[in-house]
């Protein structure tokens, strides 16, 4: 019994990430022309520290693989959202940084997501989105 509850817990996960996705990248790319992937990956960088990251940081935030994040950052490089940033000290390292444009976007997306994210959830008790961002946390391996 308890199997079953865990594998459907997971499937619904599964349908609900589907569902969200898809509506918030519908929002975000009809109001700012941009994905929910991207979105997040912004997100992340207008949070850091100066705005910028190195790409291994990032990847490991996003769940992706080095090469992963480099090819979703080229297109947001391209419309200056993010610009390369290179360490003095050490050729080998990379920063993704974000720009007043980017900046600027994300902070306006982030209206699109709020909303998206309050009518896709309704009105759980807080203690409730407590919980299960809790468990999702644990999910991702990330305890935050």
């Amino acid at each position: 019994m308890e199997d079953t509850l865990t594998t459907e817990f997971c499937l619904r996960m599964g349908r609900a990430w589907a569902a969200l996705s898809r509506r918030l990248d519908s929002a975000l790319g009809g109001h700012h022309g941009i994905s929910f992937a991207d979105y997040q990956l912004l997100l992340h960088l207008q949070r850091a520290p100066g705005g910028r990251l190195r790409r291994v940081d990032l990847a490991e935030k996003l769940g992706l693989t080095a090469s992963g994040v480099t090819r979703s950052l080229l297109p947001l490089e391209k419309i200056g959202l993010v610009d390369r940033q290179s360490d003095p000290r050490d050729a080998r390292v990379g920063y993704a940084i974000i720009t007043a444009t980017g900046s600027e976007l994300v902070t306006n997306a982030t209206t699109v997501v709020d909303n998206v994210s309050r009518a896709m959830l309704g009105a759980p008790a807080r203690a409730q989105i407590e919980a299960t961002s809790a468990l999702l946390a644990q999910l991702a391996g990330t305890g935050q």
